[in-house]
């Protein structure tokens, strides 16, 4: 069966006509028809689009066989406009998250500021809090649900892309290294010190400084929060395939099939 007759049945299988298909893989209905007719073929990126669509490998595509065959290009093609648009969310998602969950952290300040007047640090905890909540929820309205495949599947891009995009995590790594670390250590010291109290190496002491040591954590939370998840994401785009020989990775997956057939 050659590859536009498989097109064609294909689609048909779907239930979309020409114009549907063209409009998910961004070309004409004229092109759909000419490559149904063996009249022209997609280029590589459209023909991974198809891939996508239909839920087939590319082998599958281009053999001429009626067999789906398992291959290893088999996987969801990712375009480098999903990439960085995926990128890019992340940083905005992730900078309200890190924000929100530091004013939920800040928020417990008061208690130890104004001990003494119950009142006042009640309503500035509620309202530092209420905060923090508010702008964790807002990431909800970013969006995103397009991206969420992302990580359950395994992951097809363009090889001239992925070069780029290796170069630009090796530099995004190099440039948060630092902070990472600063953040690390300001973890420590700022948990420490509650440490020390719990395990009775010092008792009482160093309560005066704990709206400080919680300020350390904010600070380090807010720090880590903007950079682990945002190296995590070019890690999933640039080593994905480390990422789904992870043991989790396949449970997930095994579970998905399971459900899949229920």
């Amino acid at each position: 069966m050659a590859f536009g007759e498989k097109l064609f049945k294909l689609r048909k299988e779907k239930g979309l006509s020409q114009e549907a298909l063209a409009e998910k893989v961004n070309t004409t209905r004229q092109a759909i028809s000419k490559w149904e007719n063996g009249q022209g073929f997609p280029e590589t990126e459209k023909l991974l689009m198809l891939g996508n669509i239909f839920e087939v490998s590319i082998d599958y595509l281009l053999k001429d066989t009626v067999v789906q065959e398992s291959t290893h290009e088999k996987g969801y093609y990712v375009s480098k406009e999903m990439a960085e648009g995926f990128l890019a969310y992340q940083g905005k998602a992730y900078k309200y998250v890190s924000l929100g969950i530091t004013l939920l952290i800040l928020s417990s300040i008061p208690y130890w500021l104004f001990d003494e007047n119950k009142a006042l640090s009640t309503f500035l905890i509620i309202l530092i809090a209420t905060f923090g909540v508010g702008v964790i929820v807002s990431t909800v309205f970013l969006g995103g649900h397009q991206y969420k495949v992302l990580s359950k599947e395994p992951l097809l891009l363009d090889h001239h892309y992925l070069k780029d995009l290796s170069i630009k995590y090796t530099h995004t790594k190099k440039k948060y290294a630092v902070l990472i670390v600063g953040g690390f250590c300001l973890l420590a010291a700022g948990v420490m010190p509650f440490l020390f109290e719990r395990k009775g190496i010092v008792s009482g002491d160093l309560v005066p400084y704990y709206p400080f040591c919680l300020g350390m954590i904010a600070i380090s939370s807010y720090i880590l929060l903007r950079t682990l998840p945002i190296l995590y994401s070019y890690m999933l785009l640039v080593n994905n395939e480390e990422y789904v020989n992870r043991l989790s990775f396949k449970l997930l997956r095994k579970g998905k099939k399971k459900l899949e057939e229920m």
